[in-house]
């Protein structure tokens, strides 16, 4: 099965077909750095690691480009307001750039500690001006965009195509939430590229006037074309990017280059807590420090985050999160099994073989049909019930490590260390102790029993009671 991707422009499922063979130009919507990444956002960037890591071990080389927005983005969304990274920098009285700065490093730690894979680039929007003035000068030139006072607009109505992403049809638009009505402005749905504004702390001087700065959609267009080109493979962002962020990209972008902006479009659903919507009122936009704080590592999170598809509805609790740790916990387990039958165990048995056979074949299955990870997890837990049934010899381990080592590659959730065995003996080994001292001769005749199957042995020393491979 080629791999599938549901297209939130042409809305239907189709086979992925790069423009150029073997590489991938993919372009993530990142974060706009005036607050801490919550985990709403991280789940966003979470269908970006997974895409770019299964694109890779289906042999494309992926150009991977993840911006940072530093600059230019208005509250609401919206053409008028306050730009969010000097809100905050009024709100604590600090330099915006020393904002941006500190919150630019929290999240490229936040993405080092949930392993994931480093961007080809993390382009920021403030260092790239210039190109955003080329691409306003060019619609300009072409008559897609006006200019009133120090303020540069583009002009849907030019634009035909406008709304085919979100439904939002010029001819459908109204004055309302998101759509600010200026007098200047031809039509209310008209979006700046440029604005000017002397009170604003983040400026930089152009033909339109000294104290200007880059609307928020024109920045991405600009970024991704520097570093990728005039067209993109797959664009991703969360479903609060379809509008008017991404249709505004698309507009300006195939404006000005007269060609596809991108060939595949990618929205990850919402993420929902305690069965509601984030908020600050309520007290539960959670981040990953937060999540360790409450005893939970990173991995943990990561493994709540993609069980589910990406485009479906996702609930946080700390209940679930729980659970994910236990969920985890079993995989440890089957990688623990496999890892021991390296070193020795029982023989294998044709139905533990039939089911690593068909969990490969059905993994590969799931993560192409528009990376259905639920489905692709399920395939572990399967071979994991069938191993504890019919044990795991040597055979049967050395063909399950490289594929329990390719589902590692493309989730990032499996503990495949050397250590990951002798953490389980240890703690089989705690539990068997602890057995014997309460007189429970039942538990540790069974716990003797795993280690057998495990391939190692109890015994007493001098030293105390401890295990060994089995001769």
């Amino acid at each position: 099965m080629t791999f599938q991707v549901f297209d939130s422009l042409t809305k239907e499922k189709r086979a992925f077909e790069p423009l150029e063979p073997g590489v991938v130009r993919m372009y993530n919507c990142g974060p706009t750095v005036y607050g801490r990444a919550h985990i709403g956002n991280l789940r966003s960037f979470m269908l970006a690691d997974t895409l770019r890591r299964w694109l890779e071990l289906s042999g494309y080389q992926v150009r991977q480009v993840m911006n940072i927005t530093d600059v230019g983005h208005i509250q609401g969304d919206a053409d008028e307001g306050e730009d969010k990274l000097e809100a905050q920098a009024r709100k604590e009285k600090r330099d915006p750039w020393e904002i941006s700065r500190h919150f630019t490093e929290l999240f490229f730690r936040d993405l080092e500690e949930l392993g994931f894979k480093k961007a080809l680039v993390n382009p920021r929007a403030s260092e790239h001006i210039a190109e955003m003035l080329e691409i306003i000068e060019g619609l300009i030139t072409k008559g897609y965009a006006y200019r009133t006072d120090g303020n540069v607009y583009f002009e849907v109505a030019r634009f035909p195509r406008y709304g085919r992403l979100s439904g939002n049809t010029v001819a459908e638009l109204e004055a309302g939430a998101r759509i600010e009505v200026r007098e200047e402005k031809r039509h209310p749905a008209d979006f700046a590229l440029w604005k000017s504004d002397p009170k604003h702390l983040m400026k930089w001087p152009s033909r339109f006037g000294p104290d200007g700065f880059p609307g928020w959609h024109i920045e991405c267009s600009a970024m991704a074309r520097k570093h990728l080109g005039d067209q993109l493979d797959i664009h991703t962002g969360g479903e609060d990017n379809v509008f008017p962020h991404h249709e505004c990209e698309i507009a300006q972008s195939e404006a000005f280059t007269g060609k596809p902006f991108a060939r595949y479009w990618m929205h990850a659903k919402f993420l929902q807590v305690d069965g509601g919507k984030m908020s600050k009122s309520l007290g539960n936009v959670w981040n990953l420090d937060d999540v360790k704080a409450r005893g939970f590592t990173p991995r943990v999170l990561r493994f709540a985050l993609i069980r589910g598809h990406y485009r479906g509805p996702l609930n946080f609790t700390w209940d679930i999160l729980q659970e994910s740790k236990s969920a985890l916990d079993k995989l440890d387990e089957l990688c623990a099994d496999v890892l021991a039958a390296e070193r020795g165990g029982r023989d294998d048995q044709e139905p533990a073989m039939a089911q690593l056979r068909l969990s490969r074949s059905q993994f590969d299955e799931a993560m192409n049909d528009d990376l259905n990870v639920p489905q692709a997890l399920a395939t572990l837990f399967s071979l994991r019930a069938i191993i504890k049934e019919f044990g795991c010899g040597p055979r049967l381990g050395q063909e399950a490590l490289p594929f329990l080592r390719r589902a590692h590659e493309a989730l990032g959730v499996l503990k495949l260390e050397a250590d990951t065995l002798d953490q389980r003996l240890n703690a089989l080994l705690a539990d068997y102790q602890s057995a014997r001292a309460r007189k429970d001769y039942a538990t540790s005749d069974r716990i003797r029993a795993e280690f057998t199957s495990l391939g190692f042995v109890i015994q007493d020393t001098p030293r105390g009671t401890v295990w060994r491979k089995r001769e």
